[in-house]
């Protein structure tokens, strides 16, 4: 996996609690969405930093912090600030608690979906991961497997009915990527 692979993953990852971090910082909407492509820009440019045994998301979210102090200066006192560095450390140690959740990383959520696709049968297994992992069409799964096109359909269909139901009993709801 590329850098840009990796980093587009952990952004997925990452970007809800950022946003959420950065609308409890700023209490303008406008001024976090701003602040969050900031946050995400410098993250990819400074990548090289980010050190892969430590976890991205305080690492990005102290990017958004001092992005966040430094958009406070910009505005000088004539604005009113909702909360001061050690309120901002206090949201971003209730994120990391958040993190620790089962199922919140990426490689959790895959852990499940692998672990799920085992309960999926070999026909529905096998249609799942030539329309999903190859991007095949019903028509040229169908002629791939020797078999009806209502019948990939079918496969399909099946298949991800038990993928959702298994998916729901290993990962908090909500918290797929």
């Amino acid at each position: 996996m590329d850098s840009r692979d990796l980093f587009e993953i952990l952004v997925r990852d990452h970007i809800d609690s950022v946003r959420a971090f950065l609308l409890a910082s700023l209490r303008d909407a406008v001024a976090a969405e701003d602040v969050l492509q900031e946050t995400f820009l410098v993250a990819w440019r400074i990548l090289d930093r980010y050190d892969r045994q430590l976890p991205f998301g305080p690492w990005v979210r102290g990017i958004a912090g001092k992005l966040v102090l430094n958009h406070r200066r910009r505005l000088g006192r004539s604005r009113v600030l909702y909360c001061d560095e050690e309120v901002l450390a206090r949201i971003d140690d209730h994120f990391e608690q958040f993190h620790r959740l089962p199922g919140d990383t990426f490689d959790e959520q895959l852990d499940a979906l692998r672990d799920c696709l085992t309960k999926l049968g070999e026909a529905q297994r096998e249609a799942i991961r030539l329309h999903y992992e190859h991007g095949l069409h019903c028509k040229e799964i169908a002629a791939k497997l020797g078999i009806g096109f209502e019948a990939v359909k079918k496969h399909l269909q099946r298949g991800r009915a038990v993928l959702q139901r298994c998916l729901a009993t290993k990962v908090p709801s909500g918290r797929l990527a």
